[in-house]
């Protein structure tokens, strides 16, 4: 049995994990990512981590083939460099050579969403088409694009920013610069702003009562909870939020063409009542709604496990 090690570095913490060729995890290490500091530290504490689910896993270092990092910000997949990383406050740290350094293996590096794309890509809600796209709507929107069983990135390594697609001129403001970016309306963050908006011209909203049981804060679940209590105020936000969403899908649909459009992230657990109405958004205003064939929207099935498994067969990715 040949395994693999994919690294998933946040700005949290960093996991890594060990995977079987049969693209199971049959162990994982995980330690905070403390930022910020040096990226030196960051890179040694990732090889050690490595070096725990590997322990962990009850094999030794010649029964792995490669090691595989999915960083935030624009990674070199061809030098393994990180050319920018505003999150890490990383400015072109040759990752692969320092976690090398410390794993005598082959190391690749890829931008972490485009490495979970391409964990949905090979073993999850993706596998089997020529042609996906993963879009994770999380505190931004991410995106990771496969094109013919390849990674997408550009040439210079930063493409497949799908967030950062304008669907609103001049809307709210993006912490990319732009306005109304997709990203500013359908991310975890986007929804949690609308709904509050909503709260605050409407405060006999049930949502009002109903965020007692979320600590009194304001979440992504909340205007779903609440229209679900038959809240008018909620439901005109989830629609809203709805509408945006179908925007920005239909958009990357008529861009792309995917056999497979995979969406991720927590506001995914709403299941039918999001994905529904999507579904029939999209299929009223995309481009080929004429045609006998048209891309298959699903949710993402992996979960957090996207990033280590995608991560752990970039080499697979390099070689395709």
């Amino acid at each position: 049995m040949k395994y693999y090690i994919g690294i998933d570095l946040g700005g949290t913490n960093i996991k890594a994990g060990v995977v079987n060729e049969n693209y199971e995890i049959v162990a994982t290490s995980k330690v905070k990512t403390n930022l910020p500091r040096p990226a030196q530290e960051i890179c040694d504490d990732m090889a050690d981590c490595a070096l725990e689910a590997v322990k962990k896993a009850g094999i030794s270092l010649d029964d792995v083939v490669s090691v595989g990092v999915g960083t935030p910000g624009i990674a070199n997949s061809s030098n393994g460099v990180v050319e920018y990383s505003n999150n890490l406050g990383f400015v072109n740290v040759p990752m692969a050579e320092m976690i090398k350094a410390k794993i005598n293996k082959p190391v690749y590096v890829e931008n972490d969403a485009n490495a979970a794309a391409y964990g949905e890509f090979v073993a999850g809600a993706a596998k089997g088409a020529n042609h996906a796209v993963c879009i994770t709507l999380g505190t931004g929107v991410g995106g990771g694009i496969i094109i013919d069983g390849k990674i997408f990135a550009g040439f210079n390594y930063a493409g497949a920013e799908i967030g950062h697609t304008v669907i609103e001129v001049d809307g709210p403001q993006c912490t990319c610069g732009r306005k109304g970016c997709f990203e500013v309306f359908s991310s975890a963050t986007g929804l949690i702003r609308m709904t509050k908006e909503a709260m605050e011209e409407n405060k006999d909203s049930l949502m009002w009562y109903m965020k007692k049981d979320d600590g009194e804060r304001v979440t992504g679940r909340l205007a779903f909870n609440a229209m679900r209590a038959g809240d008018k105020t909620a439901k005109e936000v989830v629609d809203k939020y709805i509408k945006y969403l179908a925007a920005g899908i239909t958009n990357t649909i008529n861009t792309f063409q995917p056999d497979i459009l995979c969406v991720g992230g927590g506001v995914c657990n709403e299941g039918d009542p999001l994905l529904v109405p999507l579904k029939a958004l999209v299929a009223k205003e995309v481009y080929t709604r004429n045609s006998e064939k048209n891309t298959q929207i699903v949710i993402a099935s992996l979960g957090n496990d996207a990033g280590i498994i995608g991560a752990a067969f970039l080499g697979l990715a390099k070689q395709n």
